[in-house]
């Protein structure tokens, strides 16, 4: 006897390449679901497998996104650094003015 395969043991686990699914001749008509297609698999495990091609892609945008954040606050933290050395400069020349108009008046 030379059997195609059984629903246990399919004679391949390709699904493109398995017998579509049909409704039992012994069944009455309109009892079930009429042609089963593998499309609706076919399209999703077409998805998956687009969705795990573009993963590298993704997780080198969020790395770049990741490092661009990073850098821009590195880039806030110098400006701060240069700002408050510019208070202090500004500061001590300030007291430098007023100390040098005490004593002009002191004179």
């Amino acid at each position: 006897m030379n059997t195609a395969g059984t629903i246990d043991r399919p004679l391949t686990h390709d699904p493109k390449k398995q017998a579509p699914m049909k409704p039992s001749t012994s069944e009455p008509t309109g009892s079930v679901i009429p042609d089963f297609t593998s499309t609706g698999a076919n399209a999703s495990r077409q998805n998956r497998t687009r969705e795990m091609q573009l993963i590298p892609e993704a997780l080198a945008r969020a790395h770049m996104q990741d490092r661009r954040r990073d850098a821009e606050r590195e880039r806030q933290a110098a400006r701060l650094v240069i700002a408050r050395r510019m208070q202090r400069r500004a500061e001590r020349a300030s007291l430098r003015a007023r100390r040098a108009l005490a004593m002009a008046v002191m004179q």
